[in-house]
């Protein structure tokens, strides 16, 4: 049972006033997760930086770590990464 580490930067859109997950990119490094979420928050109304650690066979999330944010994210979004 292996587990891997995933970068992951999420972006945010408006869409009827309210805040949604947009494009998911995948970064190779963590420096890089938070240098891509920082840009493209510059062009979206708000990017997050998440360390996501799997177990490598069966998928099963271990944990999810907020590295950083930018710019508008949603108010319950740590909270609804716990329910994942």
């Amino acid at each position: 049972m292996g587990m891997r580490t995933t970068f992951v930067v999420q972006s945010f859109e408006v869409h009827r006033k309210k805040l949604r997950p947009g494009q998911r990119d995948v970064a190779p490094t963590e420096s890089g997760a938070l240098k891509r979420a920082e840009a493209i928050a510059g062009r979206t109304p708000g990017t997050a930086a998440l360390r996501i650690v799997a177990d490598d066979e069966t998928g099963e999330l271990e944990s999810v770590t907020i590295l950083g944010q930018f710019g508008e994210v949603p108010d319950d979004f740590a909270e609804n990464l716990q329910g994942s």
